[in-house]
């Protein structure tokens, strides 16, 4: 089969060449079509159920709200688990469906449970799906800012409700337009409403209730439509409007009369334009903004989604009005293209480096470009596989690849065709096309099966990744994925166009020079083989100890998931005291962000303070999410400064500032963290119990334990207490004297403080909400709260203190439940250790020390958890991977003892890789794990080559110990090439320092290291292995040709 394709290819070598024109054209093609982001997106399926309930304490969210919604999605199909926060006028509830399952099936499923939840809730109440988005959705944010001398069209400066307006209601309605945004949210400013603010002292002396006030705007605010005449043949439509239009309409309302005087809504109100009680607010540089979110469609590119928003802002910019300008803050195209840039210099500087490894080592012009031809097809093809099975270009799936390894097929078949054509011209001179066709033929056939071999068996090496489920496998699946599609292409590349290139390219004179690089290397080569041979013993021990000391340093050098990605920015999560008021907490912030804009590597700093419009990451007042902009390195006044540094120092200026606390992060990463695992860091300990004061207790308790744990960094516990609440608590008895129940108290109570609406005024597309509130100087009052004149049914007044107590005490400011059990975190990261290590010795310690009451557990959340899963799935998947791989050496060569010879490449090429991290000061990680993986790919494939040489040569001489030296010389150069060119493709990963180098840098070093132990010891341990395996039967070949 594979010599009738190799003939075919080399018959018809001008139509397979043809074949390249096919093979760029799909390739650019696809090129164009390959979607490109920084890293995979490993956000699990889940959808969020967000409802809004306002006035209602955390504990009566999860009573009302929280416990019926979960209760209903109990039992959903692929239903993985639940969590769900419940806040001050909030549920939240995230349902994770498992793996696989389709985004738009659940929110199915979810939208027919809430259906039927509606009647359990309190009425008003409507619970809504968050946007399908998915935890990077947030690709690209924005400032609304009126520049210092812009004035509105009343002549006064822009006012923090002018700019939301203008966000909500010309910005907002465009970018929702752009293809593959789901959502833009927005926070920051006010949303604009028209206030009536009724005074309780007229209210007493026109005896008019506020219920009364809210009535009488409802009823005179309508229009109504009212069918049609016919008159003299024409249609008359007949209508009555009655809407307000504006503050005169609304003051004039008449509300009632006394002794026939209409009384107005003037009369007993101030009416003006007033602000929301927000839940949110938006800074940058220190002054207060409006900001927008554009949120991603799940599946959506990220770059191209980035890019039309960013040029659709631009060209809203037109229909501003003057002064306002809406500005990127922080658009995901930057990083992506930062990321790209990484992979595609290392794809380059590899790829240089090869073509330059085999012009030199080659020796002949011709055989090294037709080589070097394989890596540019090779990339083209695979890229039209990552656009067919939707693989998206990014550090993780582009991170593995290395020309070195791809051109190690033709790398061995064009030596050999060279080394061949070459030695035939050396016997008989110029050889006609016949005879030149069947040296290539043979050439390519004689070598053609191990290379495949090779090849079949590092793509066969890379099987277990795809056996990683969850977080790993969704960020490792499209690494491994690349690398098999381009080492199936290479496969098939070398099997049809290299051949045929060598026959159409490789005529004339044949110069074959050994470079100097080879002949020096041969020379050195021959007395060390021959050394190796005489003291076979002392290199298999020297092997045997070095391979058991590099498992007893791989065990010291700690683990971690993935290095952490460096995404350019730092994110900066600030927490005040739980209760700060969000006023409170916008003037902090102001100060603190003119703090970090001190510091001249910062280009900008801005902020989101609490909750969203659409509340896709709700926090309290209280707690802030800062997002820093670094100017380019090359702005920076002291360049060799690093950002690690740059955050020491920013934590030591912050420190000094009173009533924060801070966590440092990056912008991705801290969205990561939370959407795996509902943790923002990377060990969560989360307790789980039912009374939420020993929750508290114990969460301290635990706390301490951390805190004396040597690496621990920003270890806390999640605030959930200290919520001060002021309860109007009623009095039964004296509501009852006065013929008044507890909801009419209620209620009343309510639209007082709390507001109430009255209906909506419309200004052309837009609408406002009318509200009837007590005037903010009463409000803030308490001791003027208490003579609030409460109406009776006589219509005579009584004071509020008359009915009710009024008592300011704490509450809880949040309840975060998980799979329906009431749960608190205590969060930590690491710094200046790895992970592994040093969860284990928490979990030893808490075990000792912590005190845990029956009917409590605790379970250990974040970053961690990926580790430890895609660890045991690979400890099972990779020992079955390497008896594959000895299955079909044994097939190869049909005796277990020469499978058994190459396959002892695999341990000596891991002791490379353990020291090269351990020379490096690098743990053990997932990255580092794929390099080893494909490491024992490459090793196998240059025994596989050597081996098969030397067992050729011996049967056909019959010279034992000849066959040896001789193969092992003869196969020098394809063993160095190969070698060489693979280590060398991943040279410039190893070495790289710009955006993303991080995560691909183990993973280089552990294949650069392999792959230079695995080559010496495969030059000198495998000859010698196979002498002392092989002698009997050498011996007893001699004998019995001696007989």
């Amino acid at each position: 089969m594979i010599d009738s394709i190799l003939r075919l290819a080399i018959e018809r070598r001008l139509l397979i060449l043809c074949f390249i024109f096919l093979i760029v054209g799909v390739g650019v093609w696809s090129y164009q079509k390959l979607p490109i982001d920084a890293v995979p997106d490993i956000t699990n399926v889940q959808v969020q159920i967000n409802t809004a309930a306002p006035g209602y304490s955390p504990l009566e969210s999860e009573q009302r709200i929280t416990y019926p919604v979960e209760t209903a999605l109990a039992g959903l199909p692929n239903l993985s688990y639940t969590r769900s926060l419940s806040r001050y006028g909030l549920s939240q509830v995230t349902v994770v469906f498992e793996e696989g399952t389709d985004i738009y099936f659940a929110r199915n499923l979810i939208n027919a449970r809430l259906g039927a939840v509606k009647s359990v809730l309190p009425p008003g109440l409507e619970p809504e799906m968050g946007p399908i988005s998915t935890g990077l959705g947030e690709i690209f944010m924005y400032t609304v800012q009126a520049e210092p001398n812009a004035k509105m069209a009343t002549g006064e400066p822009y006012t923090a409700t002018a700019l939301r307006e203008i966000q909500d209601w010309i910005i907002k309605p465009q970018l929702a337009q752009v293809k593959g945004v789901i959502e833009v949210n927005s926070i920051g400013g006010y949303n604009k409403q028209y206030h009536v603010m009724p005074d309780p002292a007229k209210l007493l002396v026109y005896k008019v209730s506020v219920e009364d006030v809210v009535h009488a705007l409802q009823a005179n605010n309508d229009n109504r439509g009212a069918g049609y005449i016919e008159r003299n043949g024409q249609q008359l439509l007949v209508r009555s409007p009655g809407q307000l239009g504006t503050v005169e309409d609304i003051g004039n309302v008449i509300i009632t009369e006394r002794d026939s005087v209409p009384i107005t809504v003037k009369d007993v109100a101030d009416i003006g334009i007033g602000k929301e009680l927000r839940t949110g607010a938006a800074t940058r540089d220190g002054v207060e903004t409006v900001l927008g979110t554009a949120m991603m469609l799940i599946g959506a590119n990220s770059r191209t989604v980035a890019q039309d928003v960013a040029s659709k802002l631009d060209d809203i910019q037109a229909s501003l009005p003057e002064g306002v300008v809406a500005e990127a803050v922080y658009d995901r195209t930057a990083l992506v293209d930062k990321a790209i840039a990484t992979v595609s210099k290392n794809l380059m500087e590899g790829a240089l480096l090869v073509i330059v490894v085999l012009f030199l080592l080659l020796g002949n012009f011709r055989a090294a470009l037709i080589t070097a031809a394989v890596i540019p097809l090779a990339m083209l093809m695979t890229i039209t596989g990552m656009v067919k099975t939707g693989v998206s270009a990014n550090l993780m799936s582009l991170g593995a690849l290395d020309f070195g390894l791809i051109v190690d097929g033709a790398v061995i078949i064009v030596e050999n065709c060279v080394r061949r054509l070459a030695e035939n011209q050396h016997k008989n001179g110029q050889q006609d096309l016949r005879e030149r066709l069947s040296t290539v033929f043979d050439a390519t056939s004689e070598v053609i099966r191990p290379s495949l071999f090779g090849v079949a068996i590092i793509t066969i090496v890379y099987i277990p990744i795809f056996s990683l489920t969850g977080v790993e496998g969704k960020m490792f699946h499209p690494m491994a994925a690349t690398v098999v599609m381009a080492l199936l292409s290479a496969m098939v590349l070398s099997l049809t166009i290299v051949p045929a290139a060598v026959a159409v390219f490789m005529n004339g004179k044949i110069s074959e020079k050994e470079s100097i690089v080879i002949t020096k290397a041969k020379s050195a080569y021959r007395p060390l083989l021959k050394l190796a041979l005489k003291f076979r013993w002392a290199v298999v021990s020297f092997a045997t100890f070095l391979v058991v000391f590099c498992l007893w340093l791989a065990s010291t050098l700690g683990s971690e998931f993935i290095p952490q990605l460096n995404e350019g920015d730092i994110a900066l999560h600030a927490m005040r005291i739980p209760g700060t008021g969000l006023e409170q907490a916008v003037e902090m912030q102001e100060i603190l962000e003119k703090r970090i804009k001190a510091f001249p590597e910062v280009e900008k700093v801005f902020a989101r303070i609490g909750t969203a419009e659409v509340a896709t990451d709700p926090m309290p007042p209280n707690v802030a999410d800062n997002f820093v902009v670094l100017k380019p390195r090359s702005e920076w006044p002291d360049t060799s400064k690093t950002k690690d540094e740059l955050v020491e120092e920013m934590e030591r200026a912050l420190e000094e500032l009173p009533g924060n606390n801070y966590e440092f992060t990056q912008p991705i990463q801290m969205r990561f963290n939370e959407l795996i695992s509902g943790v923002r860091a990377d060990l969560g300990i989360k307790i789980f119990g039912d009374d939420l004061d020993q929750l508290v207790l114990t969460a301290n308790d635990v706390l301490k334990v951390v805190n004396g744990i040597d690496g621990a960094a920003d270890a806390r516990v999640e605030q959930v207490t200290g919520l001060p609440t002021l309860s109007v608590i009623p009095n039964r008895t004296a509501l009852g004297r006065y013929g008044l129940n507890v909801a009419e108290l209620q209620d009343w109570v309510s639209a007082a403080i709390g507001g109430e609406s009255a209906g909506i005024i419309y200004e052309g597309d837009r609408r406002f909400e009318l509200v009837v509130r007590l005037p903010e100087t009463t409000r803030r009052d308490i001791d003027r709260l208490k003579f609030l004149p409460v109406p009776l049914k006589n219509g005579e007044y009584v004071p509020l203190e008359e009915v009710a107590t009024l008592d300011i005490s704490p509450a809880p400011a949040q309840i975060s439940r998980e799979n329906g059990k009431r749960r608190i975190v205590v969060t930590a990261n690491v710094r200046g250790r790895d992970l592994g290590s040093f969860v284990k010795e928490v979990q030893e310690s808490i075990r000792e020390k912590a005190d845990i009451p029956p009917g409590y557990w605790l379970d250990y959340g974040g970053t961690f958890e990926q580790l430890e899963s895609a660890s045991q799935r690979l400890s099972i998947v990779v020992p079955l991977t390497l008896l594959v791989i000895l299955g079909i050496l044994v097939m190869a060569f049909s005796s277990v003892k020469d499978a058994l010879i190459i396959f002892s490449g695999v341990p000596l090429a891991l002791t490379g890789g353990v020291l090269a991290l351990y020379l490096r000061d690098m743990p053990m990680s997932i990255s580092a794990g794929i390099g080893f993986i494909a490491l024992s790919g490459v090793a196998v494939l240059n025994g596989l080559v050597m081996l098969a040489f030397i067992r050729q040569l011996w049967h056909e001489t019959g010279q034992f110990n000849e066959s040896i030296i001789e193969g092992a010389m003869i196969r020098l150069r394809p063993v160095l090439m190969t070698a060489l060119v693979a280590s060398l493709g991943f040279v410039p990963m190893a070495l790289n320092t710009g955006t993303g180098a991080e995560v691909q840098r183990p993973l280089a070093t552990v294949v650069i290291g392999g792959i230079i132990s695995s080559t010496i010891l495969t030059l000198l341990v495998l000859p010698v292995l196979y002498q002392w395996v092989h002698r009997r039967e050498a011996m007893q070949h001699t004998l019995r040709h001696r007989e």
